[in-house]
Formats: structure tokens, C-alpha cells, sequence
């Protein structure tokens, strides 16, 4: 069966308080997708925001942001009694700003809350502690990275010495916080299966030094004896960066957690399989090889291919978590190695139409076993991707869609409809595309830290529910 879908951040979500979150838009949202015959919604990561509020700096890849505590689901718990609206008309998410007002009311509910059985059972889990104590340690030291602690509190995590009976009080609100997360986000994804829609997650491959990943787990990473990486993952020159990229996460030490039966990957992905119904892991071919670079270069231009255990890490993966579903971010220039891999475990690959598109030869990269896009985050809107191409490519295109029947007024709807009736298992449509805006929605511009970048969010919903007939129709015609 083929499916479409829609890219949209929960963040984007439309909300009477700054920032979208798990409550009733989520389910407003859904009820949507229902509507046109959408069957997949992807998201970008949950976990907490680190540098320039990128949820792919995150201090925890099992932990979710605070900032998605829905507040009028905290009023039908009876936790927190009036709320007034903050930022409800914006289209840009002011981090800072929510998460100073947001504070108050999650405040307010801790200490209204009475703990039960289901919040016991939550709050033993290893992970939910140590992310706790990293998160009050963090805050204690103007939010430092943890290897610039105190070395009493460093240690922690490896001998348990440091006293934390002081801050018993700090370091339940933030468990707290983690079980309001997981029981809203978990009722969003009843309430998504319930009507048909699958959630598709977003795991990067690599995790950041600043987070309770790597703490907890140095021997797992290739780190100094002062907890500083010696090697750090990026790619290498190209034809879009002479320097390549520096990405700055520590790498893994393969060779440990071969000895361990990969049980670090096993646990990430296991908890993140609980938590959506497909997983699109980011810069798949890491699995293959990966661009290890010294860290004393301050590009990416010093560094050598390595090998990674692909097979024998997706062997243990499959076999240990059932139903498993993964997505093969493999975009970009890639040895066949790569694909082979992807291949191998017959894991849907994906394809971006701003990429792959020439009105010369518009199947060319027409398979089954993927999922399409228009673009992705990472990508310009498709309205000023396809002004900034040249006035002969934009001739051709519309030469190809009106000869080929697609004859709605808008060459955006066209291309749309174009993708839709592709040999793709799954196409997933970003909403700045649906709704045809402009460069001013791009939710991220890779490389850089300007101030939009992952702000972008919709006041309301009545321009997309505009939409919904038109969709509807291009998912009906393609038999989605």
C-alpha cells in the first residue's frame, strides 16, 4: 500500500502559547491528516534543544523538551488552574521567551502533583535519573559542558559518591517533567494509531558531547582521559564545502561496543521504537563508513574513511527489537557500499524531487522502495527552489506537467501532484509546501546559526484546512 504524508515540526504546531505542543492541536492535526487520506506524519527530533536550539544538538536522545508540556492538558489534570495566552499569533517560536513563561505553570504543577503508581514505575528507569542528575548539574554550572564540572560531580555517573541529598527536590521536577512529556506524547500517538496515522521519528545517527548519551556511556566513545574527544565526526571537501563539515560530535568506538553486543544502539533505538512507528535515522552511511577527523583540526579537511560494523550492528538491532521500522536518510554522493547495505536489511532509502528533478528525464530516479520528498527540513520551501532555477528549467517543467495532465493553476500543486503519482511507497510533503510559501518559512538553513533557523510555526490552521480538498484529491488520484 502506498501512503502519503506531511513533514511538520511540533513545534509548528499552532498554539495559544508561543510554541506547538502535545494537546489538543496535535489531535486537531491529526484529525486533519484523517481527513485527506494522509496516513504518516513526520516530525523532528523531541529531545531537548541544545546550541542554537537545534534538535539535532540534543542533551539526551531518550529525553523530550520541557517545552512541549502542553498547559491546557496540565489544566485538565487539575494540576495548574488559569493560564493566559503568550505569543498565540506569532509565526516564529521565541525559545527563550516560552520557555521563561512556560516554567511557571510546570512549576505550579509539580507541586500539585501526587505521585502514583504509574509516575513510580516511570521514575525508577536508569536513563530517566540520569538525565535528571546531568540536567540539575547542568544548571548548577551556568549550563556547562559536563567535562568542565566540578570533577566530584563528573564522577558521578561512574561511582555515585557525589551527594545528591541536597538536590532531591531539583532532580524529581525534572523526572516530573519527563513523565508529563511521555503520558501527553504517548496519548498523541494512541490517539494518531487509532486514526490510521503513523509517526514517523527522526534519530540522528551521531550524539552530542554535551549530553547525558555520551556521560553515561564515555567507553563508548573515542575520548581523551580528560573526556575530550580525540576524533570527531563531519565529512569531508566537496564540491558544496572546500573544507567539508565539521560536525564536532565525538565518534563511537566501534570496537567496544562490538564487545558489548552494540547494547548502547540496542537501548537508543529500542526506547525511541516505543516512542514512533518508523525511525528515519540521519546520515545513514555512518553505518558504512564514516569521516573520522583528528579534533585538533579545525576543519574537515584532515581525516580518513573508516570502516563501521554495519552488519553486524543491524543483525543484532533486528533481532532484538521487534517491528522495527527504519528510514535510510542516504542522501548525497555515496559509494554503492552504502546502498548495498541499505539494501540489504531492505530498508526504504529516501529522495528529495529539489535533488533529483530534471524536466528532461522526469523518471529517472522513479523506484518503489523510498520515501519521496519535495524537501526536506534542511531544503528551501519548493516556492523559492523553483523561482531560483533558470527561466529554461522553469519553461520545461511546465512544458512537462501540463502535456503530462497535471492541470492544477499552480506549478507547486503540479509537482506535488507529480510526486504523489510516483513509484514511491511513501511520499511525505513538508506543510510550507502544501501551503506554497516562501523562503521565510525554510525551517533550517544547514550550516548556519541565524535566528530563524527551527522557528518557523503556523499561527492557525484555516490556510492549511483551505488545503485539505486539494490534497485530498491529488492522494485520492495517486491511490495513496
Amino acid at each position: 500500500m502506498k501512503k502519503a504524508g506531511i513533514l511538520m515540526a511540533v513545534s509548528s504546531l499552532p498554539s495559544f502559547y508561543g510554541i506547538g505542543d502535545f494537546g489538543e492541536n496535535c489531535l486537531h492535526f491529526i484529525d486533519d491528516l484523517k481527513k485527506c487520506g494522509c496516513h504518516i506524519w513526520q516530525i523532528l527530533p523531541l529531545n531537548p534543544l541544545g546550541y542554537g536550539n537545534s534538535p539535532y544538538q540534543a542533551y539526551s536522545s531518550k529525553a523530550m523538551d520541557e517545552l512541549y508540556i502542553s498547559l491546557d492538558e496540565l489544566k485538565k489534570m487539575g494540576l495548574i488552574e488559569n493560564t493566559k495566552k503568550f505569543n498565540a499569533s506569532k509565526k516564529r517560536v521565541n525559545y527563550d521567551e516560552v520557555r521563561r513563561f512556560k516554567s511557571a505553570y510546570y512549576h505550579e504543577a509539580y507541586h500539585n502533583f501526587k505521585k502514583d503508581e504509574s509516575y513510580q514505575t516511570f521514575a525508577s528507569q536508569k536513563w530517566v535519573i540520569e538525565y535528571a542528575v546531568f540536567l540539575v548539574f547542568k544548571k548548577m554550572n551556568d549550563m556547562k559542558i559536563w567535562h568542565e564540572w566540578p570533577q566530584e560531580q563528573q564522577n558521578w555517573i561512574k561511582d555515585h559518591s557525589y551527594d545528591l541529598t541536597s538536590l532531591k527536590e531539583k532532580i524529581d521536577y525534572e523526572i516530573f517533567l519527563q513523565y508529563l512529556l511521555y503520558q501527553q506524547w504517548m496519548k498523541v500517538k494512541t490517539y494518531a494509531n487509532e486514526n490510521g496515522i503513523e509517526i514517523m521519528g527522526d534519530l540522528p545517527i551521531y550524539v552530542g558531547i554535551d549530553s547525558v548519551d555520551v556521560w553515561a556511556n564515555q567507553n563508548y566513545f573515542l575520548l581523551d582521559d580528560k573526556s575530550h574527544p580525540t576524533f570527531i565526526a563531519g565529512v569531508p571537501p566537496d564540491y558544496f564545502s572546500v573544507t567539508g563539515q565539521r560536525w564536532g560530535n565525538p565518534l563511537y568506538d566501534w570496537d567496544y561496543m562490538k564487545k558489548q553486543d552494540f547494547d548502547f544502539w540496542c537501548d537508543r533505538l529500542a526506547y525511541n521504537a516505543q516512542l514512533f512507528d518508523m525511525i528515519r535515522i540521519d546520515h545513514f552511511r555512518g553505518f558504512d563508513t564514516y569521516w573520522k577527523i583528528p579534533v585538533s583540526c579545525p576543519t574537515a579537511v584532515e581525516g580518513e574513511w573508516m570502516e563501521a560494523p554495519g552488519y553486524e550492528l543491524f543483525d543484532v538491532l533486528f533481532q532484538k527489537i521487534d517491528n522495527l521500522k527504519i528510514v535510510a536518510e542516504d542522501l548525497g554522493n555515496l559509494r554503492p557500499e552504502v546502498l548495498k547495505l541499505r539494501d540489504h536489511y531492505h530498508l526504504p532509502g529516501m529522495k528529495v524531487l529539489q535533488f533529483t528533478f530534471n524536466p528532461q528525464t522526469p523518471y529517472a530516479n522513479d523506484v518503489e522502495n523510498v520515501v519521496a520528498y519535495t524537501g526536506t527540513h534542511d531544503n528551501q520551501p519548493l516556492v523559492s527552489w523553483f523561482s531560483s532555477q533558470s527561466s529554461s528549467f522553469r519553461r520545461r517543467t511546465k512544458v512537462f506537467l501540463d502535456t503530462s495532465g497535471y492541470h492544477y493553476e499552480n506549478v507547486i500543486d503540479n509537482l506535488i501532484a507529480f510526486l504523489m503519482n510516483s513509484k514511491a511507497n511513501m511520499v511525505i510533503i513538508p506543510m510550507q509546501d502544501i501551503l506554497h510559501l516562501n523562503a521565510k518559512s525554510r525551517m533550517n538553513t544547514p550550516g548556519t546559526l541565524i535566528d530563524t533557523n527551527w522557528t518557523w510555526k503556523l499561527a492557525d490552521f484555516k490556510d492549511f484546512e483551505k488545503k485539505l480538498d486539494r490534497f485530498s484529491e491529488m492522494i485520492q488520484i495517486s491511490q495513496r
